[in-house]
């Protein structure tokens, strides 16, 4: 870990002594800081007595008075230098402090160049009045507010046709062009007060042949049609700094899907791998620390520790608006934050950071060059060891040594991690013959046949496969994915549907260079192709399903319920309703993906991805309702004293879902309801609560760009599945109380509120407590099971030999025995069957082989939902996925456990109805 007493300082803590110590270091080892302190008497009076804030006070005003632009700015640029340098070199400013008032003033320069530029051209021009349809994007560190002390800046100047201030007979373009130049000419030429800035405007959009400003339109073309990867790199840190701020942001904003891709992007993360090692190559200076090493592009130096951050941006931030950060430390501290590096390595990184810049800066003191590389003798590297408080140059060597070789195998560790190493593509098979047999080899059935379909593939059917960098993609994957596809458990089923995956993609390279960046997930493709047909379909819709299982998380369950719900709620800045409704079909749909290859994989007990399922499905449904009813109050407002409430019954009131489980819910709502909302088009309170539980159904259930959520079900509702979809709370507790069938308050027994305020879902939840508690006629409650079960059974028979829900003995059944019991008791009142079980057994009310039978059964259910969904035996294969996702050695285990299971819920329903159940 990197540690120095200067990186800890604050303004105010340091005494005059150590800021005298700094001056004094000052003039005996910087020639340049010397002359300013020569030039500026008054400044270093006030810095000699410690007055940091003061002399920066001093600094801000110093080109006041100044005849023209250029000279007011070079002034105050010369004041702030000498004030922040010395500042840094007591320990009293920070190094975020000394970049930030950097790039604040590099804003300030570039707006005054930007005003006074259309002031030449348009006399009456007035800034504060006319928009100046002439923007300044800042990159790079400029763009992270992290300007070091002799830096260029790196500009993108645009404008604005339609709108820049220009006189009647110029042309737009020629105008903007002698603004640019303007703007350049004011912060980089040289007289005897000095510079401004040094002004590159290479990293424009094709600079080598693009004009100095470029018009708007032109340049959203540019990036949405022709940009590399680099300037996706170089946005990460872009910032409106000057000029038309708001026209800048609203570019910026424009452009953001090419910055931040929701799809993993390994074409760019390679990029940056190759660039990478671009400049190391080319680097001049030592390649290890010692006279002449480049700090700034050397290996383990300032700018690996910046691509380490925009690497891990890329791939991830796309899909985590979180990590859309410009700083450095503030993108290594979120990463860390979210659990995608490690705390420890993201605190030694940035403290690196900090050194290696802190010390770059030292360099720059020396002379205000632009430099970033150590002397190259040993009498120089001592000067500025000893500038910077260090006793010699031997000492600063060797910290600057460790630094390096720590950050250096860090990055080169997340390069290999993350960039395919060595093979290049791999050359077409010359001839038909031999990929047949290859096919042959592999075990393929028909080889022939399935050569001609593959070739087939490329011959322009496929739109995923007609560009020849998507064709040259494939063919560097395809001898790995014909035999991860030959060794799945069924062959010729996971071909198939990657070819139907394939024939669904518009475009594909991005899939293949994944696959070619991370073969393991080639062998995992294929189980999911051959042994989950819901899991294979939701790949051939959205093939960056797979981005996430590159994660090393993708194996974990899902957090708390307020966590994903806080995940689920971010959205891109100034997301609108639509965009959160794709958002969170996206996020939950990524979710449930990763749950089910988790069972495919048997990484954790069904009953805990149930659980998890659940969540989701909670979490999703109070987002979205949420947001509904905000949507909705714009226009009707509210109701006074009334507030929406969501119950859920069946399985999600259970908390326990699969990945075919439709959504239980019954829309209720407080207060009167003879009463008005207060918006601007006012609603009964019956009307705007119907109106409005419309609503939040189809923000759950209605397909958008990303696909569908969940079917929702409301058929329990008291009214009908005809009826109106919401009721007040009052009617409800009429109704239940008066009219409702035994069937309804067996329902009830896994009711559970799932969305209103605290006060709201507790009222809801007595007045079910209220129903279940209700006094029975044993005999009646007990002849109307019966006779509902009997109906069921003719009505809704099982499906298949592993249909453990509907066959005799299985869960409807255990279901039916449990409420049965909770109603006569009044007894066990735990939506979650599970628990209910466990309490009903403690009291001695069911047999206690319930429990385990349910979690038998249940854990069977959430897997074969996936990997069975027909209830039919599967093949082999998906048998023996589902022993290893339930915890079996075999499918003889499995198949006595389901039985054992069945015949303890057949004992326990002879035992409560008095009546034989036959399971067979």
């Amino acid at each position: 870990m990197v540690t120095t007493a200067k990186n800890s300082g604050r303004d105010g803590e340091r005494g005059p002594g150590d800021w005298q110590d700094a001056i004094t270091r000052a003039r005996a080892y910087s020639p340049f800081l010397t002359r300013l302190l020569d030039k500026q008497p008054d400044l270093e009076a006030l810095l000699r007595e410690g007055k940091g804030e003061e002399a920066l006070a001093h600094a801000a005003s110093a080109g006041a008075g100044a005849s023209e632009v250029g000279t007011a700015l070079r002034r105050e640029r010369a004041a702030l230098a000498l004030t922040l340098a010395i500042g840094d070199l007591a320990g009293a400013f920070p190094l975020l402090k000394v970049t930030g008032a950097l790039s604040a003033f590099a804003d300030r320069a570039l707006d005054a160049a930007i005003h006074e530029g259309i002031r030449r051209r348009v006399p009456d021009y007035e800034p504060g009045r006319d928009p100046s349809g002439f923007i300044a994007l800042a990159l790079g560190k400029h763009g992270a507010l992290e300007l070091n002390y002799s830096s260029d800046i790196d500009p993108i100047l645009l404008f604005d046709p339609a709108v820049l201030p220009r006189r009647e007979r110029d042309e737009p373009g020629e105008a903007a062009q002698r603004v640019a130049r303007a703007v350049v000419e004011t912060l980089s030429r040289v007289n005897e007060e000095g510079y401004v800035f040094r002004v590159d405007l290479r990293l424009r959009p094709a600079s080598e042949v693009s004009p100095l400003a470029i018009p708007v339109g032109a340049a959203l073309t540019h990036y949405e049609s022709s940009a590399l990867t680099w300037e996706r790199a170089a946005f990460i840190r872009a910032r409106a700094c000057a000029g038309d701020i708001d026209a800048g942001e609203a570019f910026l904003a424009a452009i953001r899907p090419f910055v931040w891709r929701r799809s993993l992007d390994f074409g760019a993360i390679a990029e940056i791998g190759r660039l990478t090692a671009q400049i190391r190559a080319s680097t001049r200076g030592s390649p290890e620390v010692g006279p002449g090493f480049d700090l700034k592009k050397g290996r383990g130096g300032i700018r690996e520790i910046e691509f380490y951050a925009q690497t891990h941006q890329l791939i991830h931030a796309g899909r985590n608006p979180a990590l859309r950060l410009r700083g450095t430390r503030a993108t290594l501290d979120a990463l860390a934050a979210v659990g995608l590096v490690d705390p420890a390595e993201a605190q030694l990184l940035g403290e690196s950071y900090d050194r290696l810049r802190q010390v770059e800066h030292r360099l720059q003191m020396v002379q205000d060059h632009q430099t970033h590389s150590l002397p190259e003798t040993a009498d120089a590297i001592d000067a500025v060891a000893r500038l910077d408080g260090l006793p010699d140059g031997k000492t600063l060597l060797e910290e600057l040594r460790a630094i390096t070789e720590s950050v250096g195998s860090r990055y080169d560790t997340l390069i290999m991690a993350n960039v395919p190493q060595g093979a290049p593509a791999a050359t077409p098979m010359p001839s038909q013959t031999s990929l047949r047999e290859q096919l042959e080899d592999l075990g393929f059935e028909e080889p022939e046949a399935l050569a001609a379909r593959i070739d087939g593939w490329l011959s322009g059917r496929m739109r995923a496969l007609r560009s020849d960098a998507a064709r040259a993609a494939f063919e560097a994957i395809r001898p790995d994915l014909l035999a991860a596809l030959a060794a799945a458990p069924e062959p010729e089923r996971a071909l198939a549907r990657w070819e139907q995956l394939l024939g669904n993609l518009p475009s594909a390279i991005n899939l293949f260079r994944l696959l070619e960046a991370r073969p393991g997930l080639l062998d995992l493709l294929a189980r999911i192709l051959s042994l989950a047909p819901p899991l294979a379909d939701t790949l051939a819709r959205r093939a960056d399903m797979l981005d996430p299982l590159i994660d090393a998380s993708a194996f974990d369950l899902p957090g708390t319920l307020e966590e994903i719900e806080a995940d689920l709620a971010r959205t891109e800045p100034g997301g609108d309703y639509e965009r959160l409704l794709d958002t969170v079909r996206r996020r939950v749909g990524e979710m449930r993906f990763r749950l089910g290859v988790q069972l495919i994989e048997g990484a954790n007990d069904p009953l805990a991805i149930g659980h998890a399922l659940a969540r989701i499905a909670e979490a999703a449904n109070a987002v979205l309702t949420r947001a509904t009813i905000a949507q909705f109050r714009e226009k009707h407002g509210e109701v006074p004293g009334s507030e929406l409430l969501v119950l859920g019954l069946g399985r999600f009131g259970g908390d326990v879902l699969t990945h075919a489980s439709d959504l239980d819910l019954v829309y209720l709502f407080t207060g009167d309801a003879g009463s008005e909302s207060d918006g601007a088009r006012p609603l009964g309170a019956t009307l705007y609560f119907n109106r409005l539980s419309q609503r939040a159904i189809a923000a759950l259930s209605v397909p958008t760009a990303e696909g569908a959520l969940y079917e929702v079900d409301t058929r329990l509702r008291p009214s009908g599945a005809q009826g109106p979809p919401a009721a007040s709370l009052e009617s409800f507790a009429r109704y239940q109380a008066e009219q409702a069938w035994t069937w309804e308050h067996m329902a009830l027994c896994r009711a559970r509120p799932l969305f209103g305020s605290q006060a709201g879902r507790a009222a809801l939840a007595e007045e079910v407590r209220k129903v279940l508690l209700h006094e029975r006629d044993p005999a009646k409650l007990r002849e109307d099971v019966l006779e509902m079960r009997a109906k069921m059974a003719d009505h809704k028979p099982a499906k298949g030999p592993l249909d453990v829900k509907l066959s005799r003995g299985g869960l409807v059944d255990l279901e039916f025995i449990v409420h049965f019991v909770q109603l006569r008791e009044g007894a066990g009142l735990d939506p979650d069957l599970g628990q209910a079980i466990a309490q009903l057994a403690e009291m001695g009310l069911v047999d206690p082989a319930l429990a385990p039978a349910h979690d038998t059964l249940t854990r069977f259910l959430v897997a074969a939902r996936l990997l069975a969904p027909d209830s039919a035996i599967p093949n082999p294969s998906a048998c023996m996925a589902l022993v290893r996702a339930c915890g079996y050695g075999d499918w003889q285990d499995l198949e006595r456990a389901l039985a054992s299971a069945r015949a303890d819920v057949a004992r326990a329903w002879q035992g409560t109805f008095d009546e034989r159940l036959e399971t067979d």
